[in-house]
């Protein structure tokens, strides 16, 4: 059987991890490659992670059989509507947003006869972004869940799928409109709590600003490292999300009154049963192989300076 030739349209975090993993386990013969910025594609080259870089998306989809959009959600229809006259029948378009119903609304209607459409969502990355942040090993161990709809071609699910398992990743199979629920409480409303949290340190007087900078406990250190993620595709996320979120935002509210009330009126016994709760399901997700139960979790610190 051909290895399949695959586009990543799209070469930050995410496009060049997949690229570098492709070629890890040589999954293809061929990889071309598009992004917006000509100085990411002339870094692409320089990485290697693609065999052929192009300087629109059109050409490096042309004659694909695998096509990935790893672009902000906003950005994803009008690039599908801008290669879905070069894709060759048979072609399976797929996609790596963290909302899925969005991305069938607005690309199905785009499919022409023929071509396949496979939404998916690898649950790995890191804060950081562009084609030098990418690496082959993002995504093994992590779990990829894909929402196709119910009508879609067999083989080209199993595809995707295929190679999502090729690269390490535990395939799931998942509604879309679950999907956006799931991860609006599991992703979304912690990214939006974080950003929240150092935007109001952003406010602070400068002085206690500056302490708050200098003395920064685990707690405000790890939503600094949320905080720190792309922001537009945060903006997206929330945008084409956002009855979910707001749903999940109501009862994160609601619960947060009633952590105020108890403190307010010293209750004790509330305030250590849902620490109690929370402590269980943080076990939970060490447990499931989400986490490890080490310091700092698990986070490799920065090595001391030598004494001297």
């Amino acid at each position: 059987m051909n290895k399949p030739h695959i586009a990543l349209i799209g070469l930050g975090l995410i496009g060049s991890s997949l690229g570098h993993a492709f070629k890890k386990y040589e999954l293809t013969d061929h990889i071309s490659g598009y992004a917006r910025s000509p100085e990411t594609r002339a870094r692409a080259r320089e990485l290697g992670f693609v065999d052929a870089v192009h300087d629109s998306a059109a050409g490096a989809a042309d004659g694909a059989d695998v096509v990935f959009l790893n672009v902000p959600l906003s950005a994803m229809a009008p690039l599908a509507e801008d290669i879905m006259p070069v894709l060759k029948s048979g072609a399976v378009l797929t996609d790596v947003g963290s909302v899925k119903q969005c991305v069938l609304d607005d690309i199905l209607p785009l499919l022409k006869d023929g071509v396949f459409l496979v939404p998916g969502h690898p649950i790995a990355g890191t804060e950081y972004s562009g084609p030098d942040a990418g690496f082959a090993e993002l995504f093994e161990g992590r779990w990829c869940i894909l929402t196709p709809p119910g009508e879609t071609n067999l083989h080209a699910v199993e595809t995707v799928a295929g190679l999502w398992r090729d690269i390490g990743s535990e395939v799931e199979f998942m509604d879309a409109r679950h999907h956006d629920l799931v991860l609006a409480i599991t992703s979304h409303l912690p990214h939006l709590i974080a950003f929240n949290i150092v935007g109001t340190a952003a406010q602070l007087e400068s002085d206690t600003r500056s302490a708050v900078i200098k003395y920064s406990a685990s707690g405000f250190r790890d939503f600094t490292r949320i905080a720190a993620s792309d922001p537009i595709m945060w903006r997206d996320i929330f945008l084409k999300n956002k009855e979910a979120v707001l749903e999940m935002l109501g009862r994160f509210n609601e619960d947060l009154v009633a952590l105020q009330r108890a403190i307010r009126h010293g209750d004790a016994d509330y305030l250590q049963n849902t620490f109690s709760q929370t402590r269980e399901i943080r076990q939970s997700v060490i447990d499931a192989g989400q986490d490890v139960d080490a310091p700092n979790f698990g986070r490799d610190l920065p090595s001391k300076p030598d004494a001297g």
